[in-house]
């Protein structure tokens, strides 16, 4: 038997209990300290035991110190089976512990920020049953297709959220739980098994972090929610949930309550799951810079000295996020998406827009790990459901997709590719029936867009002219709808991309101004081509871009 306490921080609330299974739920009381936390140990032998506290609540929506028996908001582990939501417990040795994994790859080498090509994915989706239309996919699942992420060639994985949520399935938009994984997706050892050989490979694995709300029955909004949440949402038609103030200032402990729990939150998944990085979902709707610096240098201390990548979720991007005084690495580049699909879609020409996108630093962004471009993400149709929409299938759709993939992978920025659009996966966006058709992969043109995006994911790794912010646009020529830009490095790595965005065939087009003469292989289709002092001479196909790699 080992003593093991059990904390609760609601300084300002009048009473509360610890109930378990160890005490058959009836109330154990606490003692309530200067520092706001209520205590008690408990004599435990080694073992699993479920738990929740009974508090006096001071949340407005309910009766004046009215008793609820609310989930530890630090539980690391939820029984969401009994419909109870118990923390769940475990004693090993006379000590607290979360599981019994032990780490293998802490030791590989992690590619850094700037070499990183992300693949974003929702564990339920990704994965899992393909015999079974309706398995959802669990942590084992993603380990089962490490082999082929490792084809595609992708060096970051971003999960979608992971912390428990109501139900078996969901986005994960909606935390309830904010220490403990989604138990449906598997058990806390399975997604450090994940994390584990995701570093056995040199993947990194970034986590989308939800910090600007929490689900309305979360722990927090039934102890004292004024305390931690704003009161009403501040911005009603952009809101999810009860809101985390990070303005609100208790003198008394002097502390900021909702940071503090943030903070605590952050720190506990680097130091316990290993994590590599985190996407600050909602991060315009959090609106503090402040506390954003705040939260930043706390995972970045916790992290050590293994890259982290901290990226905002900032709908409409902007600049002042990632600059010389912004708080994160880098931003999601909203702008990128709209501009490249409105283009590959044929709905619209614009050369200085088009610009903008392909070189961040003409929005104001100032180098490679500020912006995250994409072609499409979780919050938008895949490509081809939008082709589709205009009419643009089979043999055309994937040479649209394809010419905007070559746009992706050698922008200026970190590319991200959502899952299923390497191999052209056509649902429509509907959270209930996501999953993605892994059997399209037999298809031919659906393998041959695989096989694209390996070839130019691979180029993205392995040239680094690409890792820069340097970019010169060559050749533009509005008539006929062509952009040609160069990137570089100083140790001689060269990439010039010739992207033609009109239906017609170019044959024997001219592209002056190469950076020089000599052999260029193109990278697309795998041949050499000569440059003179004039540039080149070489035919492009309709909506297609020609990928030239000096040799």
């Amino acid at each position: 038997m080992a003593k093991i306490e059990f904390n609760l921080f609601a300084p300002y609330n009048k009473g509360a209990a610890l109930i378990g299974s160890f005490s058959n739920w009836e109330d154990i009381p606490m003692e309530k300290g200067d520092d706001g936390y209520f205590r008690t140990s408990v004599e435990l032998e080694d073992g699993v035991y479920q738990y929740k506290f009974r508090v006096q609540s001071n949340s407005w929506f309910l009766e004046p110190e009215q008793w609820v028996d609310v989930t530890d908001p630090y539980a690391t582990d939820i029984d969401e089976l009994s419909g109870q939501d118990n923390g769940i417990v475990k004693i090993k040795d006379g000590e607290r512990i979360v599981d019994t994994y032990v780490w293998q790859h802490d030791d590989k080498h992690l590619p850094a920020d700037h070499e990183l090509v992300i693949y974003e994915l929702h564990v339920g989706d990704f994965s899992g049953g393909e015999d079974d239309p309706y398995a959802r996919g669990k942590y084992k699942h993603v380990v089962e297709k490490l082999d082929y992420l490792c084809e595609l060639g992708i060096n970051a994985i971003e999960l979608m959220p992971v912390k428990e949520y109501p139900g078996d399935y969901s986005w994960g938009y909606n935390p309830r739980h904010f220490f403990a994984p989604e138990s449906s997706y598997g058990a806390t050892e399975g997604l450090k098994k994940l994390i584990d050989e995701c570093h056995a490979r040199g993947i990194r694995v970034i986590m989308d972090g939800i910090y600007n709300h929490s689900e309305a029955s979360s722990p927090l909004t039934q102890i004292d929610h004024d305390y931690w949440y704003h009161h009403a949402p501040r911005d009603p038609d952009n809101s999810w949930g009860p809101e985390f103030n990070y303005e609100h200032y208790d003198e008394n402990l002097e502390t900021y309550p909702a940071r503090k729990f943030t903070g605590d939150t952050v720190r506990y998944w680097i130091e316990e799951y290993h994590i590599d990085g985190i996407r600050y979902d909602a991060a315009r709707q959090i609106a503090n810079y402040d506390f954003m610096h705040w939260i930043v240098q706390e995972a970045k201390n916790a992290a050590g000295s293994k890259p982290f990548y901290n990226i905002a979720e900032h709908i409409p991007e902007t600049t002042s996020i990632t600059n010389v005084d912004g708080p994160m690495d880098g931003c999601w580049h909203d702008s990128f998406y709209h501009t490249v699909t409105a283009h590959i879609y044929g709905d619209t020409f614009d050369l200085e827009n088009l610009k903008d996108v392909i070189d961040c630093k003409r929005q104001g962004f100032m180098g490679a790990t500020n912006v995250v471009n994409y072609l499409t993400n979780h919050d938008h149709n895949h490509l081809m459901v939008d082709l589709g929409d205009r009419n643009i299938f089979d043999e055309e759709a994937f040479r649209r997709v394809k010419l905007g993939v070559a746009i992706l992978c050698t922008a200026v920025g970190v590319p991200l590719i959502w899952m299923g659009e390497e191999f052209g996966e056509y649902k429509p966006k509907q959270p209930e029936s996501a999953k993605i058709d892994w059997t399209l992969l037999g298809n031919e043109l659906n393998s041959s867009l695989f096989d694209y995006y390996k070839g130019l994911v691979n180029l993205r790794k392995n040239s680094h002219a690409l890792y820069t912010e340097n970019i010169d646009f060559i050749h533009e020529n509005p008539e006929a709808k062509v952009l040609a830009y160069s990137r570089w490095n100083d140790e001689g790595s060269r990439v010039v991309v010739v992207a033609n965005f009109s239906e017609n065939f170019l044959s024997g087009y001219h592209v002056p101004n190469f950076p020089n003469g000599g052999t260029w292989h193109e990278w697309t289709a795998n041949y050499d081509v000569e440059a003179g002092d004039d540039g080149i001479i070489t035919d492009i196909g309709p909506y297609e871009a020609k990928v030239f790699v000096w040799q």
